[in-house]
């Protein structure tokens, strides 16, 4: 059976080789910061299931402390140069794209293959986590297929990825933490005590208006904490699950699937998204760091809307 693991091994033995290749790097005067970073987070992927809490905390402590140290340096390996890149957009054109497609591809066509068909019996993959393996798998199709097509170079994935990934730093890393940041919020009792506060200012049977309150918080949260995998525990424990689910009996899969939705709104509005929003507007040296954030608020504001009239309509109109 090809479980979870399967994937933690495979992200980590990407984040080994890079942090290997930093290693040789010594025309970055920061080659042992890198290495050291992303040595941590390949062993936190390869070993992190079989370390106590204590131990993959500290790994967590030891990266932070390379991070906050300064200890990052971006790399400029031999990769191909500005004047090939142009031409193989000239040539290809938004062919250049097709690799990327495969990805998704692979996830839905396979979950939907293995979910209604007899391939479902065979106990291929690990249960609940059909969509996510497939997800890796994609990449390595994908992977495999930019390679063949156009005949790259095999070391090429490895050095363009170490270059895109010390550009990017210590914020490559920010949505996971982000995330464990949302469960230990949950954990303190946080959601709790936003839930009491809610039950206060919300009127009895007033549905719309929680929903309301519900896919607001995810956004606010978000912007907060720069993740909407760190809002989705605490607003789920605060309002929905005890209102919207259990109270007034909503459909839980539309409930929490557009709930993070209402909260990648919030994404798209702050800063604190660092790795979504500022980072790409250092990689392409706009003059502006938040114009990035400018340009989303348009697409934003109005999806948020659409999020909440799904969650209405979908999770309670036409649930119960």
């Amino acid at each position: 059976m090809i479980t979870y693991e399967w994937l933690y091994i495979l992200a980590g033995s990407f984040f080994a080789v890079w942090s290997l290749l930093s290693l040789r790097d010594t025309a970055n005067n920061k080659r042992l910061g890198n290495a050291a970073f992303w040595g941590l987070l390949a062993a936190s992927f390869l070993f992190g299931s079989h370390l106590p809490d204590f131990g993959n905390g500290l790994l967590v402590l030891a990266m932070v402390g390379i991070a906050g140290a300064g200890g990052l340096g971006r790399s400029n390996p031999e990769t191909t140069s500005l004047e090939e890149r142009f031409n193989f957009s000239a040539l290809l054109g938004n062919k250049l794209f097709l690799p990327a497609l495969i990805v998704p591809v692979t996830a839905v066509a396979g979950t939907l293959l293995y979910n209604y068909t007899p391939l479902g019996d065979t106990g291929l993959f690990e249960e609940r986590r059909e969509t996510l393996i497939l997800f890796g798998v994609g990449v390595v199709f994908a992977l495999a297929a930019a390679m063949v097509w156009l005949k790259a170079p095999v070391m090429a994935p490895a050095e363009e990825g170490r270059r895109l990934l010390d550009s990017i730093g210590w914020a490559a890393i920010l949505p996971q933490m982000l995330a464990a940041l949302g469960a230990v919020f949950a954990l303190a009792g946080v959601g709790d005590v936003i839930g009491s506060l809610a039950g206060q200012i919300i009127p009895d049977g007033s549905v719309l208006l929680t929903v309301i309150v519900f896919a607001l918080g995810m956004a606010l949260f978000t912007m907060i904490m720069g993740n909407a995998f760190a809002a989705f525990p605490v607003m789920a424990a605060a309002i929905g699950i005890p209102l919207l689910v259990e109270g007034y009996g909503g459909n839980p899969a539309v409930i929490g699937a557009v709930g993070m939705l209402a909260g990648f709104c919030g994404t798209l509005m702050t800063p604190m998204a660092a790795n979504f929003n500022i980072v790409p507007a250092a990689l392409l040296e706009l003059k502006d760091q938040n114009g990035v954030i400018k340009q989303q608020i348009g697409t934003a504001i109005p999806l948020w809307v659409c999020n909440v009239a799904i969650i209405y309509v979908a999770g309670f109109l036409l649930w119960n």
